[in-house]
């Protein structure tokens, strides 16, 4: 009988589970201040639940828009155990925007991004991405009106496909990654690309760096600006509210000796699923544009 009940619990929690989708952000709170109010508060109930914060900036220079870039214990541990690409999910990213009279905190998904880059792996770190999860909703249900409601795709994505996801046939995979420089070793490329940031190259500026203990991957964000940078992408696809600030900064991961980005056509598409091909013709540059930029750092 007991066995009988617990493959009945299974089969519900399985049943339950099809056709389950997730979207990319989530609107945690609104609240009528400024972003020069909120930020500080926001940044003081991260810390207590829990996150470390490693970084934050203006994209596009907005004064509306602050990205806030956090890591947490359980992200690094489950970075430390997949290793490889899964260097890329070491941070998550909190957005507060202020749209009309309101500011909007917003973060991104745990479980769609750690969904979309673990893949079939993230049955092994699920754990992980709950107590990050709770740890968000603690740290912006007491800031302004809860709201905990998710953004970014009408529809969502069912698991299975954020797993394998890619926006259309012949449009790159997670792991169809561009590399922007190989090295010797990893203390190398680390080195060189410390140094390139130090020197000021146009349109590149650090925004965070962080290592996941115990390997040898370095993660870091970087703000784009310029002529090929931010403003010249975010505004023709960031075009709904809440707006998509925690889309950025972009990444790149060294990965041992090598230094990857994760292909413009992926990052850009796993971060707006709805974006129309339409849409997407009027960015067609970017993608070897953000390439172009973050390729000096390793030159």
């Amino acid at each position: 009988m007991k066995k009988y009940l617990l493959f009945l619990a299974l089969a519900v929690i399985s049943i339950s589970a099809i056709g389950q989708t997730l979207q990319p952000y989530i609107l945690g709170s609104t609240i009528k201040e400024s972003i020069k109010e909120v930020a500080p508060r926001l940044k003081s109930a991260l810390k207590k639940n829990g996150f470390q914060i490693v970084g934050e900036y203006a994209p596009m220079g907005d004064a509306d828009r602050l990205a806030i870039v956090v890591t947490h214990k359980e992200l690094l541990a489950s970075a430390e155990e997949i290793g490889g690409l899964a260097g890329f999910a070491a941070t998550l990213r909190v957005g507060v925007t202020k749209e009309g009279e309101m500011v909007n905190i917003t973060y991104t998904n745990p479980e769609y991004w750690g969904n979309a880059y673990y893949r079939d792996d993230f049955d092994k770190v699920s754990d992980n991405y709950v107590v990050v999860s709770n740890a968000f909703k603690a740290a912006v249900k007491p800031i302004g009106n809860y709201r905990g409601a998710p953004f970014g795709s009408e529809k969502g994505l069912e698991i299975k496909d954020l797993r394998k996801y890619h926006f259309m046939f012949g449009m790159p995979y997670f792991d169809d990654t561009k590399e922007l420089g190989s090295f010797d070793n990893h203390h190398r490329a680390v080195e060189i690309i410390d140094g390139n940031l130090a020197k000021d190259k146009p349109g590149v500026k650090k925004v965070y760096k962080i290592a996941i203990p115990n390997t040898k991957m370095v993660l870091y964000g970087i703000a784009l600006s310029g002529e090929k940078g931010e403003e010249n992408f975010l505004p023709k696809i960031d075009l709904t509210s809440p707006e998509h600030t925690a889309f950025l900064p972009y990444e790149l991961l060294v990965n041992d000796t090598e230094v990857l980005m994760l292909h413009g056509r992926f990052r850009i598409a796993i971060s707006f699923p709805d974006l129309t091909m339409g849409t997407f013709t009027k960015i067609m540059s970017t993608p070897g544009d953000i390439q172009d930029l973050l390729e000096q750092l390793t030159e």
